[in-house]
């Protein structure tokens, strides 16, 4: 079986030496590795035309999307089993052996796996990440596989499952791989393969943060995903909140008072109690003022989180809209 790793970048000169160091650490190499450069203009390209440790092919498509850029990608590529990852991450020496094996020992006939999905496990070097890492990251064993959609930063699928799920939606600059595993799961089984880790590095700022998940929320009103898990956002923060709130402040009855406030502290608590069951998990090298550091921001990255989903997602349905008759494509749940 022909293994081809596919990976997007642009302008990763920065951080391209870590994933290429990752890869040839593996204890089973891809055949190939097929990178698509959406037009970098920093030394993205030449690191990784340098490389001679293992062979890599360098597509170079400026302004390609993250989507266009890995069908470009598996295009020119060999491999029977293609594995997906991102620039940027860095990946477990298993990593493509363990989604080669959960190929091979699921593999009995027609209905062979379309889709491996791999994991991905937070890689955070200081404090906020620390944070951000229990706010927004499950952890592998919060993964319930017959619920999992996995990201292309950790994936493997055939090229046949690729041909099936339509290729990766070239209109969608963002949630794109949602669309591409619903798909993908029309066609075929889904295997979830938990050794298949690669160790991704969250945002470092609370601007870098606030960018990404609003447009994933974006891209979420463009693919018409999740509609009742946003308005539920909408009813809690616009509805939900500021009437506890108001009740817990200004009203004249106490009982009502101190019914908004508990109601106040059971939905805190549920809303904290993950995030918070998580850091407990993965603070163990860092020392106190760390833990409290991170203690402080996990409800300040939880709301920003919140309030980015919300500002993104209404410019997201805007565009759906007004492109809906024109681009049948964006009708994906209907085709077969």
């Amino acid at each position: 079986m022909i293994v081809s790793m596919v990976v997007t970048v642009l302008n990763e000169g920065e951080s391209i030496a870590r994933l290429l160091d990752s890869i040839a650490s593996q204890t089973r190499l891809p055949d190939e590795v097929v990178a698509c450069d959406g037009g970098s203009a920093d030394d993205t390209v030449a690191r990784l035309n340098a490389e001679r440790r293992f062979p890599v092919r360098v597509i170079e498509s400026p302004g390609a999307n993250i989507s266009r850029g890995r069908n470009l990608a598996i295009d020119a590529s060999m491999g029977d089993l293609i594995v997906c990852a991102d620039a940027g991450v860095r990946l477990d020496p298993g990593w493509v052996e363990a989604l080669c094996a959960a190929s091979d020992k699921a593999s009995v006939g027609p209905r062979d796996p379309r889709l491996i999905g791999g994991v991905f496990t937070p890689d955070h070097t200081n404090a906020f990440e620390l944070a951000m890492s229990a706010t927004v990251l499950p952890l592998v064993d919060e993964i319930a596989p017959e619920r999992f959609l996995p990201s292309s930063r950790s994936v493997a699928f055939t090229r046949a499952g690729w041909e099936a799920a339509g290729r990766y939606p070239e209109w969608l600059d963002y949630c794109e791989d949602l669309v591409f595993d619903l798909r993908a799961l029309r066609s075929g089984p889904f295997v979830f393969a938990p050794r298949a880790i690669v160790h991704f590095r969250p945002r470092a700022s609370l601007r870098a943060f606030w960018k990404q998940y609003s447009l994933y929320a974006r891209g979420d009103g463009k693919a018409g995903l999740w509609l009742k898990r946003h308005l539920i956002r909408y009813a809690t923060y616009l509805a939900g909140l500021p009437a506890l709130l108001f009740g817990a402040l200004a009203a004249a009855d106490y009982g009502l008072q101190a019914l908004c406030v508990a109601g106040l502290a059971i939905g805190a608590g549920a809303y904290l109690r993950t995030p918070y069951h998580r850091l407990a998990r993965l603070w163990g090298s860092y020392g106190l003022a760390g833990r409290l550091q991170a203690l402080g921001l996990v409800p300040i990255i939880r709301v920003v989180g919140d309030v980015a989903k919300m500002a993104g997602y209404p410019a997201g349905v805007a565009w759906r809209r007004k492109r809906i008759a024109s681009q049948p494509e964006l009708r994906w749940r209907d085709s077969s």
